[in-house]
């Protein structure tokens, strides 16, 4: 039986900062529906009853982005693969915003800037909704692929800097942001 609530309580909160990997799931109209599994550690927080943010490293695409901006509306998705089971699903409004934007230093102080960090989603949360999780298998975290960090890590702040200026549509042609800067991490 799925229970909703119109805020993220303690628990959903003490839930969600054990979870190693999440799900991100956009739309906008005439478009593919994108979902997207998230890791790295401690790229997730809460930052109220009714506020999240995440930290995205730039990779093949930027569907969220897009996504976001022509539409706004977001579902994170948390199971929970350890004991008990647990689905969390947050259902809200987001935007990203990146280095160049007015909100980025208030935003990106909530997190450890990685390199590779392109922006920063920012997502109202409306509501949440919890359910069993019991056809989810109990599994354990092995280890962090570092393969991405590591990747740019290696890059040339110029050479990424072009790469990610020339990613400015979807796979569907909706427009992007690209970022203004290389960020090396912390």
């Amino acid at each position: 039986m799925a229970d909703f609530s119109d805020c993220i309580t303690a628990d959903h909160a003490a839930m969600i900062a054990r979870q190693a990997v999440y799900f991100v799931a956009t739309a906008a109209a005439d478009t593919r529906i994108n979902l997207s599994p998230k890791g790295l550690a401690d790229t997730f927080r809460v930052l109220g009853p009714n506020r999240v943010a995440y930290l995205d490293l730039a990779g093949s695409g930027n569907e969220t982005h897009a996504h976001l901006a022509a539409d706004g509306r977001i579902t994170i998705m948390m199971c929970n693969f350890e004991q008990p089971a647990l689905i969390l699903r947050l259902y809200g409004r987001g935007k990203p915003v990146l280095p160049q934007d007015a909100e980025w230093a208030e935003l990106a102080g909530h997190f450890t800037l990685l390199p590779g960090t392109r922006q920063i989603f920012d997502i109202a949360v409306e509501s949440v909704q919890t359910s069993c999780g019991w056809g989810v298998p109990v599994m354990t975290l092995d280890k962090e692929r570092e393969t991405l960090v590591k990747y740019h890590a290696q890059s040339d702040p110029a050479t990424w800097e072009a790469k990610v200026a020339g990613r400015t549509r979807s796979i569907d042609g909706l427009p992007t942001r690209a970022t203004d800067r290389y960020i090396a991490g912390e």
